[in-house]
């Protein structure tokens, strides 16, 4: 057994289906890290918005200011755009994702922004911290809650894993395509998949199910194209009743400060 298990990477999404910021230190909330997937593109009937119906939303970069996070669309003659962290004020609007409907707040400058980078109708999203979206029951074990993720607040995948997928293609692919919120290192490949409960940093963390994957991870971020070399690869070894599976998607049962280094234990 390896001696040690560590946070390799932490990932934040600010706006769901763009592209990740890596940070060092990451404040864990009830709902995910903080930051994560706070913001989110819906359309004109305020349905979500993800790479899998607009996968050019992968090419959008962002970085992380003193003040919120700076957005440019390098295509569109690096356009940029400055989003706060928060928003109190502006339209509110029920927006849903997937089965779920949410409270959320529009932020019209940005929607009008994002509205001209896409050449389509779409509208730029927050939610405020009175919108408690639930975590599906027959997974949950306290109410949990998330954010604008795709059901859960946090998704850990191992390095390991990832090698062990890469030794099946021709051309390996990074992380980032899975966008997961913790990469850890040290583990044995799908070690994760044995998992029940973890600590971090005294953090407990309940591991709730496998993440199904969808066409997001054959997305290249660098150019928006898909490449279904990525999932028929996945399908050799990680198919199951014809879903496949990669990363674990996790419930923090408390709060606290998670931190690249740090040791991850295996509770149950």
């Amino acid at each position: 057994m390896p001696q040690s298990i560590t946070i390799q990477d932490i990932y934040i999404y600010p706006v769901k289906s763009l592209k990740g910021i890596r940070i060092k230190t990451a404040v864990l909330e009830k709902r995910g890290l903080q930051h994560d997937r706070r913001w989110m593109l819906v359309d004109e009937k305020n349905h979500f918005l993800s790479q899998r119906e607009i996968s050019e939303l992968t090419l959008f970069d962002l970085i992380q200011t003193n003040d919120g996070f700076k957005i440019t669309h390098p295509i569109a003659n690096n356009s940029e755009f400055i989003l706060p962290f928060t928003i109190e004020q502006g339209k509110h609007i029920n927006v849903t994702i997937w089965d779920d409907i949410c409270p959320a707040i529009e932020y019209e400058e940005a929607s009008n922004w994002f509205s001209k980078q896409l050449n389509i109708k779409c509208k730029l999203v927050y939610m405020p911290d009175t919108s408690n979206r639930y975590v599906e029951k027959e997974f949950a074990h306290n109410n949990e809650i998330t954010s604008f993720s795709d059901g859960y607040p946090l998704l850990l995948i191992s390095q390991e894993s990832l090698n062990e997928l890469n030794k099946n293609l021709t051309s390996p692919i990074e992380m980032i395509r899975f966008r997961p919120n913790i990469v850890i290192s040290g583990s044995y490949a799908f070690e994760e998949d044995l998992w029940k409960i973890i600590n971090i940093n005294k953090i407990e963390i309940t591991v709730a199910k496998p993440c199904e994957r969808c066409v997001i991870p054959t997305i290249n971020p660098l150019t928006g194209k898909k490449e279904k070399k990525i999932n028929t690869a996945l399908s050799k070894f990680r198919m199951r009743e014809n879903k496949i599976y990669f990363g674990q998607n996790l419930l923090p049962n408390n709060t606290g400060i998670i931190t690249c280094g740090e040791e991850l234990t295996k509770v149950e």
